[in-house]
């Protein structure tokens, strides 16, 4: 049975080590390589009506939108959670700055997260025509009603709207913002004269990609990612495109959105529940290295015969309880987990809310939150794995009457089978009753895993001397301090216990695995562990003073004492 102990030992912790490289990569899109008609450039084919004789839109070549760097007159809406400049050049968003989140990338000193990345724009509109042209209005001069610089939208205050008009000829087009002060959440609605009785479609050109503003730049843009909602959401990495590739999002789709490893745009269905968008085209940008930083993404919507449009935009952190509270499925905006997702993410959620609730209404720093909710872990799990050690008490108790058994019965298995089950009634030992204490932390530490990688309420938190509990320890005091957590836990186990070569190997091996394993973890999750393993040692100590007492079933087969409360 020692045998098979360190055995799922060491298959438990080779799960830990190997599970989130083989449920990291999301599960890939059953469209994707599907071959598509236009880049988010070109002309989109539009099947007209023989009957209609309605006249359009004034088209300009079709072709690239115009250069995004050529901005035009930024006007700013300004309010406690963010900073917006919406270019009169097309009415797109250039800049989007996070007032309340700090910026980590290098250059970024004491600076708000800036999630447009330069010379780049989000929401750049295209209309396909029934004549099968497009009008890109990236290039059109819009006109604010505005007198003054921009728009303030203070706390406490109602809707505010931006307007922006732009005329060729006899055509028009309108795009309206409305902004709320305490939402990062905003309407787009806009109108369009001049498309005749049969509508046309609306191309949003999403984004390209979001600013990396993390330290570890890289580690960033391998979180970079599509992620659609139908039923339910899906996550498509950029990685997954080759530079000018074309990938098919079919839809219909109550949202589409780009996401980094903390922040997050999307454009969302203006009423929840009713799929609007009707697919999407992503397009593979240039990288930097291995690492994928850019992909285009256009999505659809269809344009009333009126010339009417709208939807609403997201543009900003990948925040649980932000985006439940504005529904539409937005608390889904990070899926994780991959064929573990069904377990991990609700233990992830539940997981995320306990440590919020410990943080606000305790008043504790996130450190001291993590190590109490370790030691909490602990105590739920103190009266399981009371019964396990002394499940494992009995079972070393027996072990010389079993291996009388094993030898008596060697050339009957069934016989053996039968007695080993006998012994094991009337001594109320459970061969895997040490078993379950094991497993059952594993689906919260793995839950931890992705908690650390993906809250943004832990992001940039320092601890003592950890700059932040999200990334490793600098210094690698948390992780050896963990190893040795393990080793003491282990040694004080192994008091009373039989010699055996096996078992002292994992005395030292499990430890020193653990903590290189480790030595690249987020130091929050090191101090969450460590913190179990120091607490659960005097439960180790107990049981040991215990077994030490308990005698072994001799041959003969006494039956052993039922072991007294601790």
């Amino acid at each position: 049975m020692d045998r098979q102990r360190v055995i799922l030992a060491v298959l438990l912790m080779l799960l830990v080590w190997l599970a989130p490289m083989l449920i990291w990569p999301p599960k890939p899109n059953p469209t994707a390589g599907r071959p598509v008609g236009p880049t988010t450039g070109d002309t989109v084919q539009s099947q007209r009506p023989s009957s209609d004789t309605t006249p359009v839109l004034a088209v300009r070549p079709s072709g690239r939108p115009a250069d995004a760097s050529d901005t035009g007159r930024t006007v700013w809406v300004t309010s406690p959670l963010y900073k917006l400049g919406f270019s009169t050049r097309g009415g797109r968003l250039v800049s989007a700055e996070l007032l309340q989140y700090q910026s980590f990338a290098a250059g970024d000193s004491a600076t708000s997260v800036e999630l447009v990345p330069p010379g780049s724009a989000f929401l750049r509109h295209r209309l396909a025509l029934p004549t099968g042209d497009t009008v890109s209005l990236a290039d059109w001069t819009f006109q604010s009603e505005l007198e003054g610089p921009g728009v303030v939208v203070a706390a406490g205050q109602e809707t505010k709207t931006l307007r922006f008009q732009a005329e060729r000829g006899a055509s028009r087009v309108t795009l309206e913002y409305r902004f709320r002060p305490d939402e990062y959440r905003f309407d787009v609605q806009g109108s369009v004269t001049g498309l005749g009785s049969s509508g046309a479609v609306l191309l949003v050109d999403l984004a390209d990609g979001l600013r990396s503003v993390e330290k570890d730049t890289l580690d960033d843009y391998r979180h970079f990612s599509i992620v659609t909602k139908a039923s339910k959401s899906e996550r498509t990495d950029f990685s997954k495109l080759d530079p000018g590739e074309r990938m098919l999002f079919d839809g219909p789709f109550e949202w589409v959105g780009i996401k980094s490893k903390y922040f997050f745009t999307a454009a969302l269905a203006f009423d929840e529940g009713q799929a609007r968008f009707g697919g999407a085209i992503a397009v593979g940008g240039l990288r930097t290295g291995k690492a994928a930083s850019r992909a285009r993404v256009t999505i659809t919507l269809p344009v009333a015969p009126a010339g009417s449009f709208r939807y609403q935009v997201y543009t900003g952190p990948l925040e649980y309880r932000q985006l439940s509270h504005l529904s539409h499925g937005l608390d889904d905006a990070n899926p994780y987990g991959g064929i573990f997702r069904p377990i991990i993410q609700p233990v992830s959620v539940f997981v995320v809310n306990i440590l919020l609730w410990m943080h606000e209404k305790l008043s504790l720093a996130y450190g001291w939150v993590l190590i109490l909710f370790g030691i909490m872990v602990r105590i739920a799990l103190w009266p399981l794995n009371q019964k396990a050690m002394e499940s494992g008490i009995r079972m070393q108790a027996v072990a010389p009457l079993i291996k009388e058994i094993q030898d008596k019965y060697k050339n009957e298995p069934e016989r053996l089978q039968r007695e080993m089950f006998r012994v094991y009634r009337e001594h109320k030992v459970n061969p895997v009753g040490g078993c379950l204490p094991m497993l059952l932390p594993m689906p919260v530490l793995f839950a931890l895993f992705f908690v650390f990688g993906n809250t943004i309420e832990f992001r940039g938190v320092p601890f003592f001397w950890l700059p932040d509990l999200s990334r490793p320890d600098p210094v690698y005091i948390i992780p050896i301090l963990m190893g040795l957590s393990m080793f003491a836990l282990s040694k004080v186990g192994q008091i009373g216990v039989p010699p055996n070569p096996q078992t002292k190997m994992m005395l030292y091996f499990m430890p020193v695995f653990m903590t290189v394993l480790f030595l690249n973890f987020a130091s929050g999750l090191n101090l969450y562990y460590a913190a179990q393993n120091l607490f659960s040692i005097p439960q180790q100590y107990m049981i040991a003073k215990r077994r030490l007492r308990e005698a072994p079933v001799s041959a003969g087969g006494a039956r052993v004492a039922a072991p007294a409360k601790t």
